[in-house]
């Protein structure tokens, strides 16, 4: 993947800035408790047409708010390819899995496996945008792997464990893709969203047939959260947040997630977890805790440079 010089140089480490930490809050809680919506509404809607409505109305609500603010279209045959493949793979792929995930497991442990992106941007980041790595980081890395291992193996294999990994996947390569375009960002994440759906919808209408929907006021209620505040809100917030953050520091907020996920599937439906589950996720979130914190040298110049002043 070529890096273009003004990408290039926005993953230089000095011109970025540490994400803000009130919008990954919002941000994160939103994502978590977007797990415990889905998993209410899946007794309403198949996955994968639930998914799809889902991306189109994200998209579409998007497509007004850029039209309202008069944002230019993308324009040319390179960022309409990179738009094209982020819809595909950060929606189509992502939410059908993130979707079916849910569908065979429990909603806590479909969070954590779903949000394993910091354990797996911190190659691809040193790779492409020359982000260095640490033996900190590295070892961060290897604690999360064994504990998405703890809580993927009691639940067996071919599974929702396997989507949900899927899931986390997609949007780590959808994430990279992103800093690739330099269009406005808004009407980048609205066709995004607009053309992965489509792509949704055309395999639910294939694999589940006729959408078996039942619009009850519950279901209209959590569709309209989850696509507006989970999906358009807290996606237009993250993509903000990766353009002028380091990719690692920005990922790693997002171990609120399984937090959130977690404790609300716990209060909401009475879900419990094994000691398995819960040993695994224990040592996932440790290691994006390790990765979100700043190293000690960091720490200890700004705070003498805060002295010096």
């Amino acid at each position: 993947m070529r890096v273009s010089p003004t990408v290039a140089s926005a993953g230089q480490e000095g011109t970025l800035r540490r994400p803000k930490p009130v919008r990954m809050l919002w941000i994160t809680f939103a994502w978590g408790s977007c797990f415990l919506a889905i998993s209410i509404g899946l007794k309403d809607a198949p996955p994968l047409w639930f998914a799809a409505l889902r991306a189109l109305m994200a998209g579409g609500a998007l497509l007004l708010a850029a039209g309202l603010r008069r944002e230019p279209t993308p324009r040319g045959i390179r960022a309409w390819i990179l738009i094209t493949v982020m819809g595909i793979v950060n929606v189509a792929v992502a939410f059908g899995a993130m979707f079916g995930g849910l569908a065979g497991l429990s909603t806590g442990t479909a969070s954590v496996l779903a949000n394993a992106q910091p354990l797996l941007i911190v190659l691809p980041a040193w790779w492409i945008y020359k982000e260095r790595l640490s033996a900190r980081t590295l070892a961060a890395m290897g604690t999360g792997f064994a504990g998405l291992l703890a809580v993927a193996l009691p639940s067996g294999t071919g599974t929702g464990a396997w989507l949900s990994l899927t899931a986390a996947l997609a949007i780590t390569a959808g994430t990279l893709i992103s800093r690739q375009l330099k269009a406005d960002i808004l009407p980048v994440i609205a066709w995004h969203f607009v053309i992965g759906g489509a792509a949704l919808a055309l395999t639910a209408g294939l694999t589940e047939g006729a959408p078996a929907i039942n619009w009850s006021p519950e279901f209209i209620g959590i569709l309209l959260y989850v696509s507006l505040v989970g999906t358009a809100a807290a996606f237009l917030g993250w993509f903000t947040e990766v353009r002028h953050c380091r990719l690692d520091a920005v990922s790693a907020w997002t171990f609120l997630v399984p937090v959130f996920g977690i404790l609300l599937s716990m209060v909401v439906l009475g879900e419990r977890q094994n000691a398995w589950s819960l040993a695994g996720m224990v040592l996932v979130l440790v290691s994006m805790l390790v990765l979100v914190l700043p190293r000690r040298q960091a720490f200890l110049q700004r705070a003498e440079n805060c002295c010096g002043q």
